[in-house]
């Protein structure tokens, strides 16, 4: 008789956390796997009949949303090929797989330590079967967990000791429960245009899909990127005094800056449609030096709260208006210094900044005034 191939079906048991109470530890041993999947195995055989009939797979791990929701699925796809290799039978199809001496069993199955402050864990389920056994269980699945997936006591309690903490929630849900429930999420903070794109890249990669930002910036996402339009053709566009347009300029670099740590978060670079971009900056080139002017000069706009929104790279015309040939946006802390130096490098100046104090402009938006203060 013909084996069937397995197909998968992606889920996760939820935990919530009461805030500032991290669990004891991020990881379970193979045991401690091996006895929660039992338990869980136990909680959904009561919502899903069939589901003996399949294999579960658990992960012995607690990771934050955006671990699990980055393109290819990686955590889940590890577990699911981990699930695969075991003989049918083995376990009666349960299997779990925890850490062995500190150490789990794939690198995509460790949590990063950067993402262990939420107060939402995620443990990830991989439920395989025959084609025709999964189409039942995939719309069981969708039906009773959302609605009645609450751990049973015994699971929960084994948690709570396990962990050493107590839980609010501790609910199964599907993947496309929590792809819904993150889509709230970022609505609810004004990110709904990002959530656009992340989901484009993690459902349909293969396809392009456009938006604009909640300021009107264009964004676009294609073959495993997000790629922003230009700020500096933004800030052209805008109307009002330079007090208005300044302000207005600081709000799309914090939208920015907002939107580079979320995709890096997701393991989704950001670009930009016609320039360069590295970790955590942006730079756009609008023309060459000319050597019959002095050296460029880099000078950083700055706003309150955000510090530095822009370097922009300058020359001086013998009628002592500035000659524009960069602007740089750092997005991330840390990259302000590498930014300075790409820029440095490219014109063969001194790393240099000379602080603004405020967003220089003028009538095309983004300028670098003769007067500048070290």
């Amino acid at each position: 008789m013909e084996v069937q191939p397995l197909t998968a079906l992606a889920a996760v048991l939820a935990l919530e956390l009461p805030p500032g109470q991290p669990p004891s530890t991020m990881t379970f041993s193979r045991d401690q796997a091996d006895a929660l999947a039992a338990l869980v195995a136990e909680d959904l055989r009561a919502l899903l009949p069939r589901i003996g009939e399949a294999r579960l797979a658990l992960a012995g791990a607690l990771f934050d949303p955006v671990e699990l929701l980055r393109p290819g699925f990686p955590v889940w796809a590890t577990l699911e090929e981990l699930s695969r290799r075991v003989p049918r039978g083995h376990l009666e199809n349960v299997v779990a797989f925890g850490s062995h001496e500190g150490h789990m069993p794939a690198q995509a199955l460790v949590p990063e330590a950067e993402h262990a402050g939420g107060a939402l864990r995620l443990l990830p389920l991989s439920v395989l079967a025959p084609q025709d056994l999964a189409e039942t269980l995939a719309g069981q699945m969708e039906m009773e967990l959302v609605g009645r997936g609450e751990a049973g006591a015994r699971t929960a309690d084994w948690l709570m000791r396990t962990l050493g903490v107590p839980l609010e929630h501790a609910r199964y849900f599907t993947r496309n429960d929590l792809l819904a429930l993150t889509c709230v999420q970022y609505e609810h903070v004004n990110l709904a245009p990002l959530w656009t794109l992340l989901e484009a890249a993690m459902l349909t990669p293969y396809r392009s899909e456009s938006t604009l930002s909640a300021r009107g910036l264009p964004l676009r996402y294609a073959d495993g990127s997000v790629y922003a339009g230009s700020p500096a053709a933004w800030l052209a566009r805008q109307s009002g005094d330079d007090p208005a347009r300044a302000h207005a300029f600081a709000g799309l670099v914090f939208e920015l800056r907002q939107h580079e740590a979320l995709l890096r978060a997701h393991r989704l670079p950001l670009a930009l449609e016609e320039g360069e971009a590295a970790e955590g900056w942006l730079l756009e080139t609008l023309a060459e030096p000319d050597p019959a002017l002095a050296l460029p000069t880099l000078v950083a706009h700055e706003a309150p709260g955000l510090g530095t929104v822009a370097v922009t790279a300058a020359q001086i015309r013998p009628d002592g208006q500035p000659r524009v040939l960069a602007h740089g946006y750092p997005l991330a802390p840390p990259a302000l210094g590498p930014l300075v130096a790409v820029l440095a490098a490219r014109h063969g100046i001194e790393p240099a900044l000379h602080a603004l104090g405020r967003v220089a402009l003028d009538a095309r938006g983004l300028s670098a005034p003769v007067q500048v203060r070290h």
